[in-house]
């Protein structure tokens, strides 16, 4: 018998089905976001910021903020913000505010609650909550007026179902929009006679409330694009840089903003005002930058060059550590001080090889624990470089001091924060083309 492929997919009998698979991977996404979750955690207690589980009230000055997710008490994953805290004496903390993640959408006239009872079972499980809020609609010609419209609020327990859900809707949208701008009067109430395929009701202005698809009803989407943690930190008012009192209850916490009171979940914050005047923060600062060997005429090369020194500065003291392996001659202590009022003594380590400098400069930083690193084009160059090299010494970056890639291309870690000069150089200075080096922008 001669076999013919005939390009259909026939799965083996006993496997699982469809519903099976996409259960399977869900729950795998689910248990990979755990297990990054307890990662972060981990790591930020390493560095100092270990979560507050305790009740109790603490009082610290806000230095960062990112997303998470936690179990909630009915072990479900929910999204919330990881906020960092350092203390007045030094000491440091975080905790973790939950906040359902949301987005609007507006529909045809009268067609909410159509829309509403459609999504509700359309999306089932992933949705959280549906409600119509009264809205102010800049695109109407009116809007000075003070007239607002109707919009449909979606909020969700993660940003992952919101991600979905929106992926969903956001092609329907585009295509009622397009769809608008090219009918007229006559196609829209010849659409609307011709689309009664079933039960199918339409209203004095003609608007179609079939019940076939409801998504056609759809016609925009609002703030489905702010980053969680910034929508999270606009509509508490949770500003970085400013100090806080948390008040940590195992069920319901009850914030004073001055006169306002917030139930916000598990964790609550206090703005306290009267310390932005008499207590200033401490910040650990390390800059560093790194010197590599390379070939005559070329660009170092990671995967063949050597880090040969690392240079770097916490809080106006210096280190320099050298790979022996490059450098001739051990390097003794010395002062570098261009100015008075830039004082530079520097501490040398002399290591025997690369992986010993690397290995030192990982345990140094888990040491210092600093909470902001400054380098200059280090997204592009110091950073991949690092992490390179330790790779090919069997190190991780990522696990000895939390830093890595992220899908914009920036190395960000939770529990600090990179600041690469480079960016506001070319973005807020006035160098001539080819200037932006690090001496240029240094002078500039």
């Amino acid at each position: 018998m001669v076999l013919q492929n005939s390009g259909r997919y026939r799965a083996d009998r006993g496997a699982g089905g469809d519903q099976e698979n996409q259960d399977d991977g869900s729950s795998m996404s689910a248990l990979k976001r755990l297990e990054r979750s307890q990662f972060t955690d981990d790591m930020d207690a390493r560095f100092g910021f270990d979560r507050m589980k305790e009740p109790g009230e603490k009082t610290g000055w806000l230095i960062n903020m990112h997303p998470t997710e936690i179990l909630d008490e009915d072990k479900r994953m929910i999204s919330a913000v990881d906020y960092y805290f350092i203390q007045e004496d030094g000491s440091r903390f975080k905790v973790a505010l939950p906040f359902k993640p949301y987005f609007y959408i507006a529909t045809k006239k009268n067609c909410e609650r159509e829309v509403i009872s459609y999504l509700s079972k359309k999306f089932q499980g992933k949705v959280s909550k549906l409600e119509i809020l009264p809205k102010e609609d800049l695109d109407l010609p009116n809007h000075l007026v003070g007239l607002k419209r109707n919009y449909i609020k979606l909020s969700f327990n993660t940003v992952d179902d919101l991600i979905k859900v929106k992926r969903e809707i956001s092609p329907a949208v585009r295509k009622n929009r397009e769809r608008e701008q090219s009918n007229d009067e006559y196609t829209s109430m010849l659409s609307s006679a011709l689309s009664g395929v079933g039960v199918t009701t339409a209203d004095e202005d003609g608007i179609s409330k079939s019940i076939v698809d409801q998504l056609d009803n759809v016609v925009d989407m609002r703030e489905y694009d702010v980053p969680y943690h910034v929508r999270l930190s606009i509509d508490l008012k949770i500003h970085v840089a400013h100090w806080y009192n948390v008040r940590y209850r195992s069920k319901c916490v009850s914030t004073r903003d001055h006169s306002q009171r917030r139930s916000y979940g598990t964790t609550g914050m206090t703005n306290f005002d009267s310390f932005l005047k008499r207590v200033k923060s401490d910040p650990v600062v390390l800059a560093f930058d790194i010197e590599t060997t390379k070939l005559p005429l070329k660009f170092p090369d990671a995967e063949t060059d050597q880090i040969m020194m690392i240079s770097y500065m916490i809080d106006g003291q210096g280190f320099l550590i050298t790979n022996r392996e490059i450098v001739s001659e051990n390097i003794e202590d010395f002062e570098f001080t261009p100015k008075p009022e830039y004082e530079g003594p520097f501490t040398v380590f002399n290591e025997d090889n690369e992986a010993a400098l690397i290995q030192r400069w990982f345990d140094h930083v888990q040491e210092t624990k600093p909470n902001i690193f400054v380098t200059y084009n280090g997204d592009f160059f110091d950073w991949p470089f690092v992490e390179t090299r330790a790779t090919a010494h069997g190190l991780s970056m990522h696990r000895e001091i939390g830093f890595q890639k992220d899908s914009q291309g920036e190395y960000k870690s939770s529990q600090a924060i990179h600041m690469d000069c480079l960016r506001w150089v070319k973005r807020d200075s006035y160098l001539p083309c080819g200037e932006s080096q690090s001496e240029g922008g240094s002078k500039s």
